[in-house]
């Protein structure tokens, strides 16, 4: 059953790190089930942020509930231009994010149920949350073959990943957060988990792709809501509490006190692509020059999301050596971004000599690049 999470409740139970009120503690004595109304993937990584650096979780654990509108979420050490189709992304609307926690990279729709399990750092037990859901799973459909992995992931029917998890944990507490697959856009999905660009050399934890499959394809009536439902029924008899989820909304600063701040910073430039791990990019592409096709190499190293350095390579007949020397002095130190390469293009070519050859091979030159980011 759904229920509005008390404003007054939700303050003394979230903000008091040491010992919850007393009305409280009697209402709620073995955890709390939450259920985000926001499907905004900035708010809902904010939750699990605040509740991890906020809440004394001793003896009251936490499920968290939420869905996302089409976003990429990646991990904490994964490199974006690696992992995804950031020029689809782009052009469909789909938002990037990188969250707290490490693992791979994952695709979030209204499709694909997100669920996180707070508790203390000694109580942090991935197998037994999995295992939890499975028997919510079952519960509901006897009939399915779902099982753990070794990796902590769900397989259907033994071959079909429905399940990816990560995890992260902190000094006095830990959260294990999961995704479960009811209906997510396939296509969509695989066609943005696929990284067009070539040559990257990186250290970068890399996702392992995996077959996976709808709960919805094995039987239409595990919706999203009929799943949730199970999955919070599953846990509220685990730990022994009533079988409420309680709606919050990420947004508001009277339930958590500062939590836009780290919506905000979730979602920055500097988060989401400078904390990629340095990384460089070796690689060509042909220009068309009379009736032949000419290669230009390029090399470039990518520290903090922004250029170090930059080898463009083009034959000297077709563009001089020193016009090839200003573009790559020009790029040093930029973002490696095609909106910020765009603006430092208009720039340079309205610096480019008035020679109509001349500015066309720069600007052919300047494209390519764009593409490259």
């Amino acid at each position: 059953m759904l229920i509005p999470f008390s404003i007054k409740n939700c303050f003394q139970f979230l903000c008091n790190r040491q010992v919850p009120a007393a009305g409280l503690k009697d209402t709620v004595k073995n955890g709390l089930i939450l259920q985000s109304i926001s499907n905004d993937v900035y708010q809902n990584l904010a939750v699990e942020d605040w509740i991890h650096d906020h809440m004394n979780l001793e003896g009251n654990p936490i499920l968290f509930l939420w869905r996302n509108s089409p976003s990429v979420v990646i991990g904490r050490h994964q490199n974006p231009w690696q992992e995804c189709n950031l020029n689809l992304m782009r052009e469909e609307g789909i938002k990037l994010a990188r969250r707290r926690s490490g693992g791979g990279t994952v695709y979030h729709d209204m499709g694909n149920i997100n669920l996180t399990f707070f508790t203390t750092k000694s109580k942090y037990d991935r197998m037994k949350n999995l295992k939890l859901i499975v028997r919510a799973l079952k519960a509901v459909q006897p009939q399915l073959d779902v099982q753990p992995t070794k990796r902590f992931d769900l397989l259907l029917d033994g071959q079909f990943k429905i399940s990816g998890t990560a995890s992260k944990i902190g000094r006095t507490t830990a959260y294990h957060h999961c995704t479960l697959l009811c209906s997510t856009d396939g296509t969509f999905l695989s066609s943005l988990l696929k990284s067009p660009y070539q040559g990257i050399r990186s250290n970068a934890t890399a996702s392992i792709p995996s077959l996976v499959k709808n709960l919805l394809e094995k039987d239409p009536t595990l919706t999203c809501e009929v799943l949730m439902n199970a999955i919070a029924a599953e846990y509220a008899a685990y730990h022994g509490i009533d079988n409420h989820i309680n709606l919050i909304n990420p947004a508001d600063e009277t339930l958590f006190p500062g939590i836009n701040s780290k919506a905000r910073e979730l979602q920055a430039w500097e988060w989401i692509y400078g904390k990629t791990p340095k990384f460089s990019i070796n690689t060509s592409f042909n220009v068309l020059d009379g009736q032949s096709h000419l290669e230009i190499k390029v090399h470039i190293d990518i520290k903090n999301g922004r250029i170090q350095v930059c080898n463009i390579e083009a034959p000297h007949h077709w563009l001089p050596l020193e016009v090839c020397d200003k573009l790559n002095s020009s790029y040093i130190d930029s973002k490696f971004c095609p909106i910020e390469t765009t603006t430092l293009t208009n720039i340079l070519l309205r610096t480019c000599p008035g020679d109509h050859e001349l500015y066309c091979k720069w600007n052919i030159l300047c494209e390519k690049m764009k593409g490259i980011m």
